[in-house]
């Protein structure tokens, strides 16, 4: 019997740190961890990834950008601005622009990543909201989701006011005006904010000691933990052959999945960088400096916030004055509308889960069919979504279409109760119908168009049976109680 051999450095390394914080035992249990393949799994993905370019470029523009508020006198390459007075923080952005090498694309790789960023997150809830992966006992992890997108929402408005441009000054004229709103406290909240009478002197230090520090920190937090509950949770999967809930079909993390997510991720690289370098993106030097007596001509947000305008642009100049006190509702409303509109979505599945009285874990996800109710209230939130964009460009849209702004504005006022109303009706008869037509294919097959006449005369058409995995994909969910009694009856084929 031959002697053992000594062990090399390397694996005598790997025993060194196994022994003290058990890392074969973690590789063994999570490296082999199976992931369902599905395509809208990638919309997850495509969050991380765009989270990670927006650190890797972050960190490169933080060498340049100088957050000061102080004026200077520019000269630069930039010569339409060439002695103009202007802030610290604009001229350095165009610094960057100009002068740094790669400053330009990395700018703007920066603002497209960060859209593609708040589009992958809200196209990522909607996804998971649609198909019910919310459900006990993911509730938390979806109130993770949903904190990651309301600070990416108030982080792009921090990054894109940075520059200190007359557009993205008349984004914080904006968010001045929302707080002088606020009863009792509003003009507080305006001088803590700005450090005074606005502009003051502070908001752009402030801003960007909240937009690379603070709020990417709590953000980083948020994504680990997300992604630890996704792992001790096991990932949901369509419901199909030889799913259950008590395990998962796919590939394991290492080596398959990991080689997919690792090209997947050059890919949306890729793919950010083609769009950043021949696609202009917020070019400060057309807007000029920020000066309070100038206002930008048709100023639009970051199309993640455009609602918020929306809602501003739509609601009539109401004022009252109670006890001595101005209220200004054409903007106090659209204020406290705002978050609500945002937090129906962070509650929603604790209040599905009351209504229904589902107490039961879920792994496997719905098709939206099959939860109508839910389906149309999601719908429905998207097309109010929708219209309040629209309302926050509701000049855009009339200069574009040759109509008068007043009719754009007052059909935007119209749309806004009855369209998401209409929506919700219109996708839950919908998706009745489909539950229909799936228990037709399950109760008759497939129509062939093949015409037969039976001995007696009578011509049928000939249907094909499904095959056992699409009959498994069209019976396979469990009806638990709908939001409302008429959908609890069923239409869709239950095994």
């Amino acid at each position: 019997m031959s002697a053992r051999e000594p062990s090399g450095r390397g694996e005598r390394v790997a025993d060194w740190f196994d022994g003290r914080l058990g890392i074969h035992l973690l590789g063994r249990k999570y490296l082999r961890k199976v992931f369902p393949d599905h395509w809208s799994f990638l919309l997850g993905e495509i969050c991380l990834y765009s989270f990670v370019v927006l650190i890797l470029t972050g960190v490169y523009l933080t060498f340049f950008f100088h957050p000061s508020m102080n004026e200077v006198t520019y000269h630069g390459s930039y010569l339409p601005l060439n002695g103009v007075r202007m802030s610290e923080a604009y001229a350095s952005t165009l610094d960057i622009s100009f002068d740094v090498r790669g400053g330009l694309l990395m700018r703007q790789l920066h603002h497209w990543a960060a859209l593609v960023f708040a589009a992958g997150m809200l196209t990522h809830m909607m996804r998971h909201f649609f198909t019910g992966s919310f459900r006990k006992p993911r509730e938390i992890n979806w109130l993770f989701g949903w904190s990651l997108l309301l600070l990416g929402l108030f982080e792009g408005l921090f990054g894109y006011s940075l520059p200190d441009d007359l557009l993205s000054g008349t984004g914080l004229r904006f968010v001045n005006g929302a707080l002088l709103s606020v009863p009792i406290v509003g003009t507080y909240l305006s001088m803590f904010l700005f450090g005074g009478e606005f502009p003051g002197h502070d908001i752009v230090a402030r801003f960007y000691s909240l937009h690379i520090l603070v709020i990417p920190g709590i953000m980083a937090a948020l994504v680990v933990a997300h992604l630890l509950l996704v792992v001790y949770h096991k990932h949901t999967q369509f419901a199909g052959p030889g799913r259950t809930e008590r395990n998962v079909v796919g590939a394991p993390f290492m080596p398959v999945y990991l080689a997919k997510a690792g090209g997947f991720f050059f890919l949306v690289f890729g793919a950010l960088t083609l769009m950043a370098a021949v696609a202009s993106i917020n070019p400060v030097w057309s807007y000029g400096p920020y000066r309070a007596d100038q206002v930008s001509t048709g100023a639009q947000p970051d199309w993640y916030l455009g609602f918020a305008e929306g809602l501003v642009r739509i609601m009539p100049g109401w004022e009252i004055t109670l006890w001595g006190h101005t209220l200004v509702l054409g903007v106090l409303i659209p204020v406290v509308v705002f978050p609500l509109l945002l937090v129906f979505i962070g509650v929603y599945p604790f209040l599905e889960a009351r209504i229904t009285g589902d107490k039961r874990e879920h792994h496997l996800l719905d098709r939206p069919r099959n939860r109508p109710v839910r389906t149309g209230v999601g719908a429905a939130w998207i097309s109010l979504y929708l219209i309040l964009l629209a309302g926050g460009g509701n000049d855009i849209v009339a200069t574009r279409l040759h109509l008068s702004i007043n009719t754009v504005t007052w059909a935007i006022r119209i749309a806004t109760p009855v369209v998401p109303v209409a929506v919700f009706v219109v996708t839950r008869r919908i998706c009745l119908g489909l539950q229909l037509r799936d228990r037709e294919l399950v109760l008759h097959g497939r129509e062939t168009g093949v015409i037969k006449r039976l001995p007696h005369g009578e011509y049928v058409e000939v249907h094909q049976p499904l095959d056992r995995a699409e009959l498994h994909t069209l019976t396979a969910h469990r009806g638990p109680a709908e939001l409302v009694e008429g959908d609890r009856q069923g239409v869709s084929g239950r095994s």
